[in-house]
């Protein structure tokens, strides 16, 4: 069994949050590209539903065998095996759920909403409501960011990753959501995008910058 751990993903997916993850915190680790469509790994074939269950991506293998699932939950994990990096507050503390709470709107507002636009099906008039709808999430976050350069404050932490992550959907022709006017966020997508972690990232899924 590897000593490192091994993130399982799929090009351009949410897997890219974590990923960057790893790479600030230093964490050695391996990539395994996952094929979605067949749920099956890329290179080998494998059956991915044997190693992640929920035939979903990211999953973080860990060294001693077990996978841990869900964006969130694996890059807290992370930050917490690189505490002097910073990438998440103290466990425990007042400053640790404000990044739980930046998490979970990711999640559950701009992951998920931003993500039901993929499917090209939606009827054009739920469409136009739902673009509105998930415009407006972004612009709470362009509100938060309007202070201070990343979520948190002026240090980078995990949520940032995430954010990137799934505010880079936005651009991408099947989804086009007009988000340009949002400078803070804006600014906030330049800046992530200078990060060496971030470009090294963006370089192993093949993802042009």
């Amino acid at each position: 069994m590897s000593n490192k751990l091994t993130l399982y993903y799929s090009q351009g997916a949410c897997a890219l949050g974590p990923q960057i993850a790893l790479r600030e915190a230093g964490l050695d680790f391996d990539l395994v590209r996952v094929n979605l469509k067949e749920h099956k790994l890329h290179e080998s074939g494998e059956d991915y539903y044997k190693i992640a269950p929920k035939g979903a991506v990211p999953a973080l293998r860990l060294p001693n065998g077990e996978v841990l699932t869900e964006g969130p939950a694996i890059m807290q994990w992370i930050a917490d095996q690189a505490p002097t990096k910073k990438l998440a507050p103290a466990n425990g503390t007042l400053e640790r759920s404000r990044l739980q709470e930046h998490l979970n709107y990711i999640t559950s507002e701009l992951h998920k909403g931003t993500g039901m636009l993929f499917n090209q099906d939606m009827p054009a008039d739920f469409r136009k409501f739902w673009k509105e709808r998930v415009t407006k999430k972004y612009a709470y976050i362009d509100e938060v960011l309007a202070q201070k350069p990343y979520l948190m404050g002026k240090e980078f932490t995990v949520a940032d990753g995430y954010l990137y992550n799934v505010t880079r959907w936005t651009n991408y022709d099947s989804i086009k959501l007009e988000t340009g006017h949002l400078k803070n966020l804006q600014g906030f997508m330049q800046r992530m995008a200078e990060r060496p972690a971030v470009q090294a990232a963006l370089k192993a899924e093949g993802i042009a910058a």
